[in-house]
């Protein structure tokens, strides 16, 4: 079968278990109506920089807000991460055996729902022979006892992807990638190619397809996850000619290596929205007021699709194309803003003062 309806996450897992610029969709389908009861984005979006929130951050990856609206931030190659409160930025700590790469090192960050009664934080990191979880105690403002609660994603220089996104349902959500070995993305017995749904303690969660810990495979590079309510999408990289942003729909195949872009290939799921490759390189997403938010590193712009349940109701638009480099990260902040992240430090951009920096942007829909 092509592209179908995709049904929201959670509910489908509970089944199991019992200064703008426009710019057009490279994507040939057309939007999908969306289904009845879901708010759809109407009007236009408007996105402008209001501050810079930091600056002199080396290769920003994960970040995620802490209960106090402060945001931790992971440094890809020295393995840190910092807290921003305010104009303050102070290093916690440092992640231990995490072996930085061009694309590997430490990357996705996530804190656990039930902080600070739960006072744990989750990394996303590369190893010596392999990609992991860790859940890590973040108390008085330093990292200690570090647990590997999930290994053996396959790693290399490239393909890692590396995004932690806690879901409605309380479990974490991991993007992964092929491990620059196409195989396994189609390979059930690999965690390669996956998004997998897991625990706190690393198991696979309650209602998962067949009791494994993944949900989706036939991913090449999944470094984006963001839900709309119980919908999630990922945002992947892809080979030479289409990046993706996807409806997820647990247990179904995204259909790489055979498929890229929209195939229309039997079994396979389709993506709702399709970039040539030098218009995207599609890092993190976020949802916010109807859009997800994608942030492109070598298209160096921030994409702003409208989505409603699972599909796509009109034409993205691109915002500050090659103003500020190359941009991996955004997260919804507390205030209703989205923080931003460059990534000109990482090797492949050029750096310009300030780099790497977080920005705050502000929002509004007319």
């Amino acid at each position: 079968m092509g592209s179908g309806r995709a049904t929201a996450v959670v509910a489908a897992l509970a089944l199991v278990s019992g200064c703008s610029e426009t710019a057009p969709t490279t994507s040939p389908s057309a939007p999908a109506p969306a289904s009845s009861g879901t708010a759809v984005p109407t009007g236009t979006v408007e996105l402008t920089v209001a501050a810079t929130v930091a600056t002199g951050i080396e290769v920003p990856w994960g970040l995620a807000f802490l209960p106090d609206k402060s945001a931790l931030v992971a440094e890809r190659d020295s393995a840190k991460i910092k807290r921003i409160a305010g104009q303050d930025v102070t290093e916690v700590g440092t992640v231990d055996d995490v072996k930085s790469s061009s694309e590997g090192g430490l990357l996705g960050l996530a804190v656990d729902p039930g902080y600070p009664g739960k006072p744990y934080i989750y990394a996303y990191y590369s190893g010596d022979d392999d990609n992991r979880i860790a859940r890590i105690t973040y108390q008085d403002g330093k990292l200690s006892d570090q647990q590997v609660i999930l290994d053996g994603i396959p790693a290399a220089a490239i393909h890692n992807g590396g995004r932690l996104r806690f879901g409605p349902d309380g479990f974490l959500y991991a993007g992964t990638g092929d491990g620059s070995d196409r195989p396994n993305s189609q390979d059930d017995d690999s965690l390669g190619g996956k998004i997998l749904r897991i625990t706190t303690e690393g198991k696979a969660a309650p209602g998962n397809p067949d009791g494994r810990v993944w949900i989706t495979k036939g991913h090449r590079n999944v470094q984006g996850l963001a839900f709309d309510g119980n919908q999630l999408y990922a945002a992947e990289f892809g080979q030479n000619t289409w990046d993706e942003l996807n409806a997820i729909t647990p247990g179904s195949n995204y259909g790489w290596p055979a498929a890229e872009g929209v195939s229309q290939l039997d079994g396979m799921v389709d993506p709702i929205a399709q970039w040539h490759t030098a218009d995207a390189s599609p890092s993190g997403i976020a949802f916010a007021k109807g859009y997800v938010f994608m942030a492109s590193l070598r298209g160096q712009r921030l994409w702003a699709i409208p989505v409603a349940g699972g599909k796509r109701v009109g034409e993205p638009q691109a915002f500050f194309t090659s103003r500020y480099g190359r941009l991996r990260t955004v997260e919804l902040a507390p205030d209703g803003s989205l923080w931003v992240t460059t990534s000109n430090t990482d090797g492949r951009g050029g750096t310009r003062d300030g780099d790497d920096r977080i920005l705050r942007v502000t929002l509004s829909t007319s």
